[in-house]
């Protein structure tokens, strides 16, 4: 059943800033890494330091990045995905920011100029020294094969371009996001526990001055019972938030 509330938030709202964690990208078979099975209960995570030091860790920060990349050749973007670029060509989304690193929103189509990726993408891979930027392919093959962890012609080592653990988020991408919530007339978070920081933060920049703010996720978040949130729903956002944006613009398709 499709929830009015929502449908008609979005109806009114012009410039919606939508905030997505991990719970966008299960639908598409990718694994929400902090939960039961996830990755991080079999494998430690590699700090940046320690990435940057030593030659070991970097085979093994590699080794893991080669797991998650063969997830990411068979997922494609789901309903959701669609939805908010459905909403984008509306000319009702200020700014999309994401915690995922799987590309799915880019490859759905959401514009880069809207785009925000706090946590980096694994769409491609960035040296560690002159930032030049690379098709990650190339480097996952070589590694696959040698079990060596590649470096960039310029002697520097190379990384999938996300934020890996101690290493500062981009003071761009914050800048980018904390803009868009100044601007927006609605927050929409999905599929997001809202519990990693600085990322949970950026709804409540607009939440906060009297801004709509709408969550929609499975399980608890840690903004449920803030007294800035104007709707909470519960349940898969697959199931809740394509058919909303349908609803909204009535004389479209459903998404498939």
């Amino acid at each position: 059943m499709v929830d009015s509330r929502l449908v008609e938030r979005i109806q009114a709202s012009k410039r919606i800033l939508v905030v997505t964690g991990a719970g966008v990208s299960t639908a598409s078979g990718i694994p929400d890494f902090r939960g039961p099975g996830g990755v991080w209960t079999r494998r430690r995570p590699v700090y940046y330091d320690e990435f940057l030091a030593s030659e070991a860790a970097r085979v093994e920060y590699w080794d893991f990045k080669l797991e998650t990349w063969e997830i990411y050749q068979h997922a494609r973007p789901n309903a959701v995905h669609h939805a908010v670029v459905a909403l984008e060509r509306a000319g009702k989304v200020v700014a999309l920011v994401t915690q995922n690193v799987d590309g799915l929103h880019r490859r759905a189509g959401t514009s880069p100029d809207l785009l925000v990726e706090l946590h980096g993408t694994d769409l491609l891979v960035e040296c560690q020294r002159c930032r030049a930027t690379s098709d990650p392919a190339p480097h996952f093959e070589a590694f696959n094969t040698t079990r060596r962890p590649p470096s960039c012609a310029c002697g520097g080592a190379l990384k999938p371009a996300t934020i890996s653990f101690g290493q500062p988020l981009r003071t761009t991408d914050l800048e980018r996001a904390a803009a868009a919530a100044a601007k927006a007339d609605l927050v929409l978070a999905l599929g997001s526990t809202l519990s990693v920081h600085p990322a949970a933060s950026i709804p409540l920049l607009a939440a906060e001055r009297g801004t709509p703010y709408i969550i929609v996720n499975r399980g608890a978040t840690e903004h449920d019972d803030h007294p800035s949130v104007t709707l909470r729903l519960e349940g898969d956002v697959t199931a809740i938030v394509p058919p909303a944006v349908d609803a909204a613009f009535a004389s479209r398709p459903p998404f498939s």
